[in-house]
């Protein structure tokens, strides 16, 4: 019975000390992650008070809560005695093989990145990229997210962002709208101007300054071609778009302008049985 309560004893006195330091490492693993969070929340609160953009803020606070866990894990593992020299070893080449197997991945990263560097656009800006267009609702370091006008959500890899060509439709104040309008060669070109030009003074969105340009633009197959081109703020692009258009529609067909759809003739030949 002695020898047992001896084997108990210098068993339990073997393992204590690694029971009391992975109990230590444990709290320091908690406690630490806690500690963490609070720093993030903290950089959040401090960056966003600073005036910073919401992408590079974002992408900071990530930065700080990745930073502090790994030091976190650091401060676990050391407590418990693992050497951490062969662990960064053996962490490295591990590292190495997987940044080859997930190169994909790592572009990504780069890529994302650059975009929060550079910040080509911003969060709720209107972009086109990668052959898609929406609102920007988010950029981590892998994917942006975009919301379509229809509501639907894309995730893109950052990758295939920044290795294409990026339009930003509200980087600027301003935008010039584009409408191409035919009337019948038969048509009075002044008279057609002149209502073009009414249209435009109608429509409180669009902007005098700029002016509007109004041109004949084309002396086509079946028309003449007018091209309007005024300029509005950029949230407003749409709206006057869609009423002018209308508006202008509206008022050719109430004095008499017309325009020219194309048309096809078909001739029908019968041959004379033999």
């Amino acid at each position: 019975m002695n020898d047992i309560s001896m084997d108990i004893e210098s068993w339990w006195s073997l393992i204590s000390p690694w029971l009391l330091k992975a109990a230590v490492a444990v709290v320091i693993f908690i406690v630490g992650l806690w500690v963490v969070k609070r720093l993030k929340h903290v950089a959040t609160r401090v960056l966003t008070r600073a005036g910073l953009d919401e992408l590079l803020n974002a992408f900071l606070s990530k930065v700080v809560y990745w930073l502090g866990t790994v030091i976190v894990v650091m401060a676990a593992l050391d407590q418990v005695g693992l050497n951490l020299t062969s662990a960064f070893a053996i962490l490295g080449a591990a590292g190495l093989a997987l940044g080859l197997a997930l190169k994909d991945s790592l572009s990504n990263v780069a890529s994302g990145v650059m975009l929060i560097m550079f910040r080509p656009f911003e969060v709720g800006q209107y972009v086109e990229a990668a052959g898609v267009g929406g609102m920007v609702k988010e950029v981590s370091l892998f994917s942006t997210i975009l919301i379509t006008p229809d509501n639907r959500k894309v995730v893109v890899p950052n990758a295939q962002i920044y290795n294409n060509t990026i339009t930003n439709f509200s980087a600027q104040d301003t935008r010039r709208i584009d409408l191409t309008f035919g009337i019948g060669y038969d048509d009075d070109i002044d008279k057609a101007r002149g209502l073009i030009e009414q249209s435009l003074a109608d429509n409180t969105l669009l902007l005098t300054d700029p002016a509007p340009q109004i041109a004949v633009s084309e002396l086509a197959d079946s028309s003449v071609n007018f091209v309007v081109r005024p300029w509005v703020k950029t949230d407003d692009y749409w709206n006057a778009r869609f009423a002018l258009t209308e508006n202008i529609k509206k008022s050719f067909d109430q004095n008499g302008v017309s325009i020219p759809f194309p048309q096809r003739d078909i001739h029908v030949y019968q041959e004379r049985a033999a």
